[in-house]
């Protein structure tokens, strides 16, 4: 299985302070890698890292072997990462399909339509909302916009902050069974999530950021059968 993403030390610094100090980490193609961490540890910094909008102050990021440290966000986008921010991010005052019709501005217009009728099927709450104003959806229907606006890109790699934040757990559960069809069809998948024991089952490694430092990685059955795991992020039952 090839490598489709890889980090080597990458550092990002937010004025004098270093928010990220020399990560490492790898996605083969195809896998679910789920980031655990708590608040502050720099998950957030990472993925923002990942999609362009923050500048590393060193280190390298390889996507489908090709350079992307100091890209753009558009030219990122356009070789097929596609990122889910943390906070949704949707546009308020457009309607869902508006919203999901500016996922697809890198794609050949013939090619939006599909990928919107795809996003309807895994989401079909989407569907009975098109014409609704995003700003006036619940706030599960808000990330299944957020994530179905990412798809739209059909992306190589999906890029997920956060997706279970706020929500109620029967919407958790929804998302993360269509988590796991869409990489069923081959989307890889890096999640951040502070919901540890959902992403573990959903992943197939992990890697635990703590303080802008990986701590810990390994196999996610393998971090969820850790004692120090459990006890630091996965709690009881």
């Amino acid at each position: 299985m090839n490598h489709l993403l890889e980090v080597e030390d990458l550092r990002v610094n937010y004025g004098h302070i270093q928010a990220l100090k020399g990560i490492s980490l790898n996605v083969k193609e195809g896998e679910v890698v789920a980031i655990l961490g708590a608040n502050g540890a720099g998950k957030t910094t990472l993925m923002r890292t990942l999609s362009g909008l923050l500048s590393p102050h060193s280190g390298a990021i390889r996507f489908n072997g090709q350079e992307t440290t100091r890209l753009g966000a558009d030219k990122i986008v356009r070789l097929g990462i596609g990122q889910s921010p943390e906070g949704r991010r949707v546009f308020g005052t457009l309607s869902v399909a508006e919203n999901l019709r500016l996922g697809g501005f890198t794609r050949p217009p013939a090619e939006i339509g599909e990928s919107c009728e795809y996003v309807y099927k895994i989401f079909p709450r989407l569907y009975e909302r098109r014409s609704q104003l995003a700003g006036t959806l619940s706030g599960g229907e808000q990330q299944m916009l957020a994530i179905g606006r990412a798809l739209v890109t059909k992306p190589k790699l999906l890029l997920l902050d956060e997706p279970s934040l706020g929500l109620a757990p029967i919407i958790i559960r929804n998302i993360f069974q269509v988590l796991a069809d869409v990489r069923d069809t081959g989307v890889t998948i890096l999640l951040v999530e502070q919901n540890a024991r959902m992403a573990l089952k959903l992943a197939d490694r992990g890697y635990v950021l703590e303080v802008g430092r990986m701590s810990h990685e390994g196999p996610a059955r393998e971090l969820l059968a850790s004692p120090e795991i459990q006890a630091a992020y996965l709690g009881h039952g």
